[in-house]
């Protein structure tokens, strides 16, 4: 039986990822290590899963602490990365832990990899598109420049960049991937498709930053776990190479408050311009065809059908995302 490390499988991405991860290779065991901060659920896994003691062990602790990382790492053949603080607009105001978590917390995985050498078959480090800044070519290729715009960016830059040495100077067996803006069901309410979602639901206007000018390139959170599992199937090609994990569908802020709120019949809710917060990002879109080429990466879900999907969870989800609503505007709330 393999067994699957992944760092941070509570947050949304992580969690979604075990869900696929489970159904889909039912001969491996999954290890999740998860420090349980605000935007993680340890509910996100449901009870079949955390109840199966032969498949699944939950690990409380830090990614920063390394004889812990060690000790996982060394049971693990797959280590899948997604540990980090991923709040642009939290990274505004309380940076110093984005660069502990993202950089630190890489730097001990990746250490422990070099470590366990002989163990491991594949290390997938999840980076982000942030760490382009906004577009200077359409679509944004793997070699677009690294421009990160915001403390965030700049500390998941810095541990994309950090495991792009290891794989140089040890030669350890790892893939970088950045994927694109993520939505679908269980993400935290900071995150601007739920958030106007909870909002529209509690006739609350939605406010958007800049007048919602900002487009991006976003992918349905199924998409990315099925894209990941490409990333390891297809390891003699992915190792030592960064993808782009994108949609190529382009749609702004605007748009998305408009969909949201004819999706839902409630077209009269008021769409407020904000200002603008610092280091936003104009445009992102993912160039496809490094992905396509070599992992056989196909088409996902269109933006429209993939919205739909996620209004739908949280309309039938209120319990879940009642008890964080507060945490939907993290700059105006002193918890914070």
């Amino acid at each position: 039986m393999k067994t699957i490390l992944v760092t941070g499988g509570c947050g949304f991405i992580g969690s979604n990822f075990i869900r696929h991860w489970y159904d889909t290779h039912p001969d491996h065991r999954i290890l999740n290590l998860d420090l349980l901060t605000y935007a993680a659920n340890p509910e996100n896994i449901p009870p079949r899963i955390r109840d199966d003691a032969d498949r699944y062990e939950f690990w409380y602790g830090n990614v920063c602490n390394p004889d812990l990382v060690s000790s996982l790492v060394a049971r693990a053949d797959i280590i899948v990365h997604f540990a980090a603080e991923s709040h642009v607009a939290r990274s505004l105001y309380d940076n110093r832990v984005f660069f502990e978590t993202d950089v630190l917390g890489t730097h001990a995985v990746a250490n422990a990899v070099v470590k366990h050498a002989g163990r491991i078959e594949h290390f997938i480090h999840i980076s982000t598109s942030e760490v382009y800044g906004t577009a200077l070519a359409e679509p944004m290729t793997e070699e677009h420049p690294l421009n990160p715009m915001s403390p965030y960016a700049a500390a998941k830059a810095g541990a994309d960049r950090l495991v792009y040495s290891y794989i140089e100077t040890y030669g350890i067996p790892a893939t970088i991937v950045r994927p694109f803006n993520q939505y679908g069901p269980a993400q935290h309410l900071e995150k601007v498709v739920p958030r106007f979602i909870t909002a529209a639901l509690t006739g609350r206007p939605l406010e958007l930053h800049g007048g919602g000018s900002a487009r991006r390139d976003w992918l349905y959170v199924e998409d990315l776990c099925r894209r990941l599992g490409k990333v390891i199937e297809h390891r003699d090609r992915s190792i030592g190479e960064v993808f782009n994990l994108g949609s190529g569908e382009v749609v702004s802020v605007a748009d998305i408050a408009r969909m949201v709120l004819e999706e839902l019949g409630l077209p009269d809710i008021p769409r407020t311009p904000i200002e603008d917060r610092p280091g936003q990002v104009d445009l992102h879109v993912s160039s496809t065809a490094k992905a396509a080429e070599l992992l056989g990466v196909e088409p996902g879900i269109r933006f429209a059908e993939g919205l739909k999907r996620t209004i739908d969870w949280y309309r039938d989800n209120e319990q879940w995302w009642r008890r964080i609503e507060w945490m939907s505007h993290p700059h105006r709330s002193s918890r914070w």
